[in-house]
């Protein structure tokens, strides 16, 4: 019994650990005022939210638009470059790989038929206190468009 009680205990000590050590561990607030955004394409409102689930985060956005279309997207990865697939409120989404860079930098790349189509680089400040997202993608001409997300902890 005494075992068993050790184990959980150092299960649940470096669980509690590694959530609070990955600074992307939180309920996340999108600053419109401070992101950059394509006209047209900026949400009203983006909320993230990341768990610890070992080596990696359960991550969850909920967005609103100006026009009042919302999407929810969810999902579970491991910081180790495995893809896995996102769900939305009514669909599957495109799959999503996470490669963690240094204790600070996450990048996520999305995949369409085996092809990287988008990826977002999400650094968070030193202060843990704001997030900013670099996405990059190709529009339907062909043309790259990047967009900044900044992000506020709460």
């Amino acid at each position: 019994m005494k075992i068993v009680r050790g184990i959980l205990f150092v299960t649940l000590l470096a669980t509690s650990t590694g959530a609070a050590t990955d600074p992307f561990v939180g309920k996340w607030v999108m600053d419109p005022k401070h992101s950059d955004y394509p006209v047209g394409a900026s949400p009203k409102t983006m909320i993230i939210e990341m768990e610890a689930t070992g080596r990696g985060v359960h991550y969850k956005s909920d967005t609103v638009f100006d026009n009042g279309q919302t999407t929810h997207a969810e999902y579970t990865a491991d910081y180790d470059g495995n893809q896995v697939m996102v769900t939305g409120a009514n669909r599957l989404m495109l799959p999503v790989s996470l490669k963690r860079v240094d204790s600070r930098t996450v990048v996520a790349s999305y995949t369409k038929f085996l092809r990287v189509v988008a990826t977002s680089r999400r650094v968070v400040s030193e202060d843990g206190r704001r997030m900013t997202i670099t996405t990059t993608l190709k529009d339907k001409y062909g043309k790259e468009v990047t967009t900044i997300g900044v992000y506020e902890k709460q």
